[in-house]
């Protein structure tokens, strides 16, 4: 039987306006046991000026590592999402992230197809698909690093389209970053769909969706960046919780939130969640 981890998805802090190591204190504070960062290409102003929480991979790996060490965390995973359908721009983008989450010591990169482009049919744009997870596999795989294919645009938010893209290329590298706000926007039934695939999870991002956006979205959104705090909204964390607590392998519960507040909200929810189910 794996762990049960609960992590900070570092967007919580996005529109407060601190900078990484302003996020991984906070979330400390809080309790947490891991963090997510973002990771970006190049340089970024607010990043820079610190006032934003993403990291550039031009930077030195050991900011994150060190930084992480210092408060007591792990890192569960890095935001790496790149769009899959474009190689140009995933390949590359991939690969340095892998490099990147091996020095700094995080075990998967997360990532997802992308939007999907006017002047491409859906057969090639699995065949796009398949030629960048399978250059990206190349470089994670001989690092021990996990890619995470979550769901969140045209064809990942259908069940059957997400298998066929999980099931591209055939590695214990490629697996599942599911996303349970995403699940249920996408109008699918988020309990049943992680049940299903359950078995290929590396890592999970713990999204609620409030009342109020489910009135408003559902159905016709491809995911969403943040949701609301967990417990305050839609999801069934207890039905969550149940089918991960069988599992052999280790899963984090990385809260996507949009607030300082909810962050907070968040971890005392799960904790308790998570205990009453041992």
């Amino acid at each position: 039987m794996g762990k049960i981890g609960i992590g900070l998805n570092l967007e919580a802090i996005r529109t407060s306006h601190k900078s990484f190591e302003w996020g991984v204190r906070f979330a400390a504070e809080l309790g947490y046991e891991y963090i997510e960062p973002m990771v970006h290409w190049g340089r970024e102003l607010l990043s820079e000026a610190r006032y934003f929480h993403s990291v550039s991979m031009l930077d030195d790996p050991f900011r994150i590592r060190d930084c992480v060490e210092q408060h007591g965390l792990k890192l569960s995973a890095l935001s790496s999402h790149s769009q899959l359908s474009k190689p140009e721009i995933a390949v590359e983008y991939l690969k340095q992230a892998s490099r990147f989450a091996k020095e700094c010591g995080a075990p998967v990169i997360n990532t997802h197809e992308g939007h999907k482009q006017t002047w491409t049919t859906e057969e090639e744009d699995f065949v796009l698909i398949k030629y960048s997870i399978t250059e990206a596999e190349k470089v994670a795989s001989r690092r021990g690093i996990k890619i995470g294919l979550e769901m969140h645009q045209t064809y990942s938010l259908i069940p059957e389209k997400y298998d066929r893209i999980m099931n591209l290329v055939q590695s214990p590298y490629v697996g599942a970053n599911f996303d349970t706000g995403n699940a249920y926007l996408g109008g699918q039934n988020p309990i049943e769909w992680l049940d299903k695939i359950k078995h290929r999870l590396v890592h999970m991002h713990a999204k609620d969706i409030s009342v109020e956006q489910s009135d408003a979205e559902r159905g016709k959104v491809m995911g969403t960046a943040v949701g609301c705090a967990c417990g305050d909204g839609v999801i069934d964390w207890e039905a969550v919780v149940a089918i991960l607590r069988p599992l052999p392998q280790d899963i984090v519960l990385s809260v996507e939130c949009g607030t300082l507040d909810q962050a907070e909200r968040s971890i005392a929810h799960l904790k308790k969640v998570v205990e009453l189910s041992t």
